[in-house]
């Protein structure tokens, strides 16, 4: 055993002589404090432990520390542990530049405090607004800061059946109706979902504007975007389009038995 690292340690020696003869890590070496013509592995350990020690301050263990916690955000997959993380690091840099007087890290990690602090805000307050939604609310109303305001007059057409599907409307103010099943859509109602989910991204219907209003409009882009920011928003989008889509199916079989009753009334 004694033998074995005895020979290790010769090799070791042997390649640091070797590299000594190098200009350049000849010029480190006696930067270090070494000679570069009486160099070993014990020498070389010895000065790197001495460095090491009498660079450990308290600043430097904060930024020791708060780099551990932003090289961990680079290995989670859900955005919520990220910011989580990332703010802890940022708080341990800050505390690491202003011990060590570095006013460049204290103010770049103090200004990414609040960014991290509102961008964690958002999306644990677009989950819980999730949650609630499919527990009753299906409004979709907390989708609103990640959506895009826009009008439409009267007789404006806001997509066509069989056209390209590219974004979710939400609608805010006026009225809308689908003419395919002939039903009024009021304030609060949700359309153009279905495309999200489909292959061909088709719209199955054309919804016109019959009194203007506004509606608030996301691209599947942006929705894609939330899911991978965190998968548990899209389970919550997949129950609500759901939802919506049993309330389409129950309202065409209401007007299917209406328009069979009057038949058979007419009949009789």
């Amino acid at each position: 055993m004694d033998s074995s690292s005895a020979d290790f340690s010769t090799i070791l020696d042997r390649i640091l002589d070797r590299a000594a003869d190098n200009l350049r890590i000849a010029k480190i070496l006696v930067q270090m404090g070494l000679d570069p013509n009486n160099i070993t592995y014990d020498a070389l350990f010895s000065r790197l432990l001495e460095i090491v020690l009498a660079n450990i301050t308290l600043a430097n263990m904060f930024a020791l520390v708060g780099a551990i916690f932003l090289v961990a955000t680079l290995l989670m997959h859900t955005i919520v542990p990220l910011r989580v993380a990332n703010m802890v690091g940022c708080m341990f840099f800050v505390t690491y530049g202003a011990l060590s007087g570095n006013v460049g890290a204290f103010f770049l990690y103090l200004l990414l405090l609040p960014v991290n602090a509102i961008r964690l805000r958002q999306i644990l307050n677009l989950i819980k607004r999730a949650r609630i939604a499919t527990e009753g609310d299906t409004s979709l109303e907390w989708l609103k800061p990640f959506m895009t305001e826009r009008r439409y007059r009267r007789g404006d057409k806001l997509f066509k059946k069989d056209d390209a599907a590219s974004e979710m409307f939400l609608t805010v103010t006026g009225r809308f109706l689908v003419r395919e099943i002939d039903v009024e859509l009021p304030p609060g109602r949700l359309m153009g979902e279905l495309g999200f989910l489909t292959p061909s991204q088709r719209r199955t219907a054309t919804v016109e504007c019959i009194e203007d209003g506004q509606v608030m409009t996301i691209t599947y882009e942006k929705l894609l975007e939330i899911y991978f920011q965190n998968p548990e928003f899209c389970y919550y989008v997949l129950v609500l389009t759901s939802q919506r889509l049993l309330e389409n199916i129950s309202r065409l079989e209401g007007i299917v038995a209406q328009e069979r009753t009057a038949r058979q009334e007419g009949m009789t």
